[in-house]
């Protein structure tokens, strides 16, 4: 063994700089959250190459005075914490001082910076750790930090960081976070002289959402509100006919930090139980407001992770406020209606049939168009018809040959089934027509200009109606289709019930409940099992709950447990794995710790004792199936995740018919 040497300060600070910043998105990360604890509320973060060789974050906050600059890059400087005490109540995003001092060891780094009590600011430049210029410049408030050549001197660093595209991506992915951590900060971020993202700054979460990811993602939303024991959960949550491949949509924000937690991630997963589609996950964006006494921050270098003094109070939050949000929020889906066109039609394949003027009054419906368009501003012109084209055998036109269902809709006179001339009209058209354009003149009058006034939700002083209760409500049934489907009318809507989908979730709950207490089945001889430490103590903790879902378990010597009898319906299965499996559940404090096993039974027994599609179903039994879904809120989804119920409104009907518009 070689003699213990004291490392220099050069070395010293590129091994420390190593734990903090491992890529650019790192850089990003520290600076931006250094701009929002300076009270910034506007911010842009711009780069270039991937961030390799160009990074600016500028914001709008208290700035450095003059003196405390070269003191910001000195490891552990900060103005956060002043003494041990406060390490407890920590509310800044950052507190170390190890930012700027890991930054500036491996790049070279200007800061102009000025604060607004100070005529003027200060430009300050150092290089791997070592001061090049301290001087007064002018500037305007608030802080910029220019970044450029990042691993210039820890070439080993410098060739393991991927392709440019790849870095960029890292680093918007930590400005999307940030973007919905803050939404009361309006957030720039520029790539190679390219705006990928602006929010409004306006303090509205759903706004940052739909900045972050679009309209189809915040639409899918609902919202989450729901406090429990000093610890308050906020946010949106997604519907489950919208959740996605993987985890990479739950976003957790630990008093507004954005945190990799597997206590929230199990508790979600776990109130999405038995109503998503195989393979599906659930996304969300949850703000999880906590004492700060009860949470550390400071147990990971870069503070993605944190440790909980109480885990199972965040998880009974978390999957509360989900379940909540679910039972509440989570209405009968809406039919989409909008018609589907499965050929694209060309503007050379248009033309034979109407004239270049006319083209753009031809308005096809595509399957990606949203339902229900709303026009601005209705136009003027003569009778517009729907003309429904069906593929057939022979062929209806020779100049456009339509080998699919499209709905067009086109003029009346410029019509295939017309001549291009001037058709002669009737005194009943030209008095129709006359009806027509009134009341395009009078619509176009309200709607003919759009200004910011245009998107400001008005509110209506309407007099409260007294609510009927939701259980006198008496759905009428109106029949059957394909001897699958219940039509309902109910409240000015119509609804389709799968019947099957309903019976099997109605059985499916009843299972649930008359299986809290399962039958047990004494085994001959105990079973020893051998466990981890933490699953022998969750284990221990919860052996009531254990023998209320059929599980006879005895402590041993630690860490094993004898197991003296298991549920009778799966005494074939080794008492092992499923002991082993239920202590992970305890160990992670599911609300529901019985095995993944029985759902997977109770689905067997659901779907095969539920009525069937194509099945005759009596009068009686469908009201039965009716009056379960109309008074539980629990089925609306069956057990492998799709919609029992979709609801079509009497206003989307008269759409159709042309009744509204």
């Amino acid at each position: 063994m070689g003699r213990i040497n004291l490392l220099s300060k050069e070395i010293s600070e590129l091994i420390a700089a190593g734990e903090v910043i491992d890529r650019p998105s790192s850089v990003i990360k520290e600076l931006l959250e250094n701009a929002i604890d300076s009270g910034a509320n506007v911010i842009t973060v711009e780069i270039k190459n991937g961030g390799r060789t160009y990074m600016r974050i500028t914001d709008n906050g208290c700035g450095i005075s003059f003196e405390d600059v070269p003191k910001a890059f000195v490891r552990h400087a900060t103005s956060k914490i002043s003494q041990k005490c406060d390490l407890d109540r920590i509310m800044t995003l950052g507190f170390r001082g190890e930012a700027l001092a890991s930054v500036c060891a491996v790049a070279k780094v200007d800061v102009i910076t000025k604060c607004p009590e100070n005529d003027y600011g200060t430009h300050y430049r150092i290089c791997g750790a070592q001061e090049e210029a301290h001087e007064q410049s002018g500037c305007p408030d608030g802080t910029t930090i220019i970044v450029r050549d990042i691993f210039y001197n820890v070439p080993a660093r410098l060739k393991f960081l991927k392709k440019d595209v790849t870095e960029g991506n890292a680093i918007a992915a930590i400005v999307n976070k940030i973007a919905l951590s803050h939404p009361e900060i309006s957030l720039k971020f520029v790539r190679d002289n390219k705006t990928e993202l602006l929010t409004a700054g306006d303090g509205k979460l759903y706004s940052a959402i739909y900045s972050v990811f679009g309209k189809d993602f915040a639409s899918s939303l609902i919202p989450v509100d729901y406090s429990n024991n000093g610890v308050k959960v906020t946010g949106y949550t997604v519907k489950p006919l919208s959740a996605k491949a993987n985890h990479a949509f739950q976003n957790f924000f630990i008093n507004r930090r954005y945190v990799k937690s597997l206590t929230c991630m199990h508790a979600i997963d776990e109130a999405y139980a038995n109503i998503l589609m195989t393979g599906k996950v659930a996304a969300c964006v949850l703000m999880i407001d906590l004492p700060p006494d009860i949470v550390d921050v400071n147990v990971h270098p870069t503070k993605i992770e944190v440790r909980f003094s109480n885990e199972k109070l965040i998880y009974d939050s978390v999957y509360f406020a989900i379940k909540n949000a679910l039972l509440n929020e989570d209405k009968e889906s809406d039919m989409d209606i909008t018609p589907a066109v499965t050929r694209n039609f060309t503007e050379q394949q248009l033309h034979p049939m109407f004239k270049d003027e006319k083209a753009q009054q031809i308005s096809i419906s595509f399957s990606d168009t949203p339902s229900n368009p709303q026009p601005a501003v209705r136009p003027v012109q003569p009778i517009v018809e729907q003309v429904v084209v069906k593929a057939k055998e022979e062929q209806y036109s020779t100049d456009c040959e339509l080998n699919n269902r499209a709905v067009i809709q086109v003029p009346h006179k410029e019509s295939d089934a017309m001549p291009q001339q001037e058709p002669v009209k009737s005194p009943r058209d030209i008095q129709t027509e006359a009806l027509f354009e009134a009341e395009n003149e009078s619509a176009s009058s309200q709607f003919k200009y759009i200004d910011k006034s245009s998107f400001v939700k008005k509110e209506l002083s309407v007099q409260p109606q007294p609510q009927q209760p939701a259980e006198t409500v008496i759905p009428t049934i109106i029949g059957e289709l394909f001897k699958t489907y219940i039509i309902v009318e109910a409240e000015g809507c119509m609804y389709l019930i799968d019947k099957h989908a309903a019976h099997e979730r109605f059985i499916f709950e009843k299972i649930k409940e008359d299986v809290k207490n399962l039958d047990c089945q004494m085994l001959l001889e105990p079973h020893i099992v051998q466990l981890s430490f933490d699953e022998y103590d969750a284990i221990c903790e919860n052996l009531d709950k254990a023998e209320e879902i059929g599980f006879m378990i005895e402590p041993d010597v630690a860490p094993t447990v004898a197991v003296k009898g298991v549920p009778l319906i799966i005494s074939e299965l080794n008492p092992s794995d499923v002991v082993c499996e239920i202590a992970e559940n305890f160990k992670h404090f599911k609300v529901n710790p019985q095995l993944d096993v029985f759902d997977e039974l109770f689905h067997s027994v659901a779907c095969k004792a539920a009525i069937k599609a194509n099945d005759n179903t009596s009068d009686a039994e469908l009201k039965v199936i009716v009056k379960a879904v109309f008074n539980n809120p629990k089925i609306r989804y069956c057990p492998h995740g799709r919609p029992v119920v979709i609801k079509l409104t009497k206003a989307d009907i008269e759409k159709q018919f042309r009744r509204i518009v």
